[in-house]
């Protein structure tokens, strides 16, 4: 069955089954059937001992050979007719034609899909029924017992026949079923038979069927021992007994490829999502309970790939680390105690660059600005807590605990620093960092709240940074930084300034990034001040 999304896409229109499906269901049908029909021809003619009951052996096994040819030709025309016809899906509705109209065209080509193995095996079982009545009459002229035997090998071949064309059927319209499904999958059982239905007719007809054969078989040469030698009844035994296996078999492993196929299909499914390919999905190839497990692990990798989307946007809004403790649900208004670094970065020149430039400039320059803030950072080990306008406030040491938080927020100013250099144009901003306690916690009201870090830290870096923009390097740190940092980064610094910042009582003492000839970058036009100017 195919579609076509370009004419009839808006309407999900399913057209007929491709004519390769067809195709192949009429040749296993066929195929099925004549060998189905030989060996009851053969059980029926030579190897159960019918030709002794009957006084004229040989006008009645012509009578037979003509009605077998003729009978098994019509029913082949004719049930190949009749089963193309029936499982046919009409034809869609004119394109202008009403919402209701392709609802009803949906419903019908939904059921002569999902019903088409029924069909196929309806068409196959009514030429059978009447096939024992026919034989049973035409054996009647010549001996009761006869017609008996033969109805009843009649019977119970075309009972396993139909069996195995069933499944046969089953199989090949798996890719059609699959069509349907993939837009409607099944949300509760259907009308065709459920797994525990199709293991025990798996059973019923591999198996109880050919013993019953061999049961009658049994039973016929106990009734009529005058025809039944002890060779005839080995042999007779010997090949129903290969039949019952062969056909136990045929089936059995038609009915497990069955089962077992959706289930290795979620399996393998399963596996690939636990490797994180969130977007698989498996083919819904079944009505029955396997289907629901399809169309259910379908919906399961659904959610899965919508909820890593929210956490990933989720993540992008305020931080990985804060995102995930909010999904793990250890989420409380309130705040502990940190030891924390704070990096403080803030545009030089924005105001004015807004006034001079197009929206959509300042936008792309605002972006690429803070592009290269959140790789540094994040490259480093902190967080960024929030954007401010032309401004950003990055922490380390919170939400995740560091043990050298100020040491990675001063070199990940420096790194910065050069970073913002070779942008194309270059983009000129303050940075500052100061560290010490502060608290650092979810603050606001329980329906809306924010993970932030409030404390003196925070303040002297956002003090430094107006303070590191006027000096040529434009990075600042405060004497509680590198105190905690030590080792390694504190060779980096050295002291350029004592300032007293706006609104604190305490001065503070001001480092900068050493130049290359190991000083420090100072003031312009100082060297290593040491003077404590008015609060800024």
């Amino acid at each position: 069955m195919t579609e076509d999304p370009g004419r009839h896409g808006a309407h999900g229109v399913h057209q007929d089954f491709r004519p390769s499906t067809k195709a192949l269901v009429g040749a296993q049908v066929v195929v099925s059937n004549i060998v189905g029909a030989a060996i009851v021809l053969g059980l029926a003619g030579w190897l159960l001992p019918t030709q002794s009951l009957v006084p004229d052996i040989d006008d009645a096994l012509r009578r037979n050979l003509w009605a077998f040819g003729i009978y098994l030709l019509l029913a082949g025309i004719v049930g190949l007719a009749w089963g193309w016809a029936w499982i046919r899906v009409p034809p869609p509705p004119a394109d202008d034609a009403g919402e209701e109209a392709w609802r009803r065209h949906r419903g019908i080509a939904r059921r002569a899909v999902l019903s088409a193995a029924v069909r196929v095996t309806v068409v196959q079982a009514v030429p059978w029924l009447l096939a024992v009545v026919v034989f049973t009459a035409l054996n009647a002229l010549s001996s009761a017992t006869v017609a008996l035997t033969v109805g009843c090998v009649v019977a119970l071949g075309g009972i396993a026949t139909v069996a195995v064309g069933y499944r046969l059927s089953e199989l090949a319209l798996r890719p059609e079923v699959a069509r349907v499904l993939a837009e409607d999958p099944p949300e509760r059982l259907g009308f065709l038979p459920g797994v525990a239905a199709r293991s025990l007719s798996a059973w019923v007809l591999g198996t109880g069927v050919p013993v019953l054969g061999i049961a009658l078989a049994a039973a016929a040469s106990l009734l009529f021992r005058d025809y039944y030698t002890v060779t005839r009844l080995g042999v007779v035994v010997l090949v129903l007994a290969a039949i019952a296996l062969a056909v136990g078999f045929l089936l059995t492993a038609l009915t497990s490829t069955a089962l077992a196929a959706p289930v290795m299909d979620v399996r393998r499914a399963l596996r690939r999502v636990q490797e994180g390919e969130l977007d698989t999905r498996v083919a819904v190839s079944d009505t029955t309970e396997l289907g629901m497990l399809q169309a259910g692990f379908n919906e399961m990798a659904g959610g899965l790939r919508e909820r890593d989307e929210i956490r990933e946007l989720f993540g992008r809004h305020v931080g990985r680390e804060v995102a995930q403790a909010a999904l793990a649900g250890d989420v409380d208004l309130g705040g502990e105690l940190r030891d924390v670094a704070v990096l403080f970065v803030d545009l030089v020149g924005s105001t004015a660059m807004a006034f001079d430039r197009p929206p959509q400039e300042v936008v792309g320059v605002l972006n690429a600005f803070f592009a290269e803030v959140v790789d540094v950072v994040e490259g480093h080990q902190g967080w960024i807590n929030k954007f401010e306008g032309d401004a950003a406030l990055a922490v380390f040491g919170a939400p995740s605990a560091m043990d050298d938080a100020a040491a990675a927020a001063l070199a990940a100013a420096r790194a910065l620093a050069v970073r913002l250099d070779l942008l194309d144009p270059p983009v000129t901003a303050g940075i500052a960092v100061s560290a010490g306690p502060a608290v650092a916690g979810n603050i606001g009201d329980a329906r809306r709240y924010e993970y932030t870090v409030i404390g003196d830290p925070v303040n002297e870096a956002a003090r430094l940074c107006d303070l590191a923009k006027g000096l040529p390097g434009r990075v600042a740190a405060s004497d509680a930084a590198i105190t905690r940092a030590g080792g390694d980064e504190d060779a980096h610094w050295c002291e350029v300034d004592v300032v007293r910042l706006r609104g604190r009582h305490r001065v503070t003492h001001v480092h900068a990034p050493r130049s290359r000839s190991g000083r420090g970058a100072g003031r312009p036009g100082e060297e290593d001040a040491r003077a404590v100017p008015q609060a800024r």
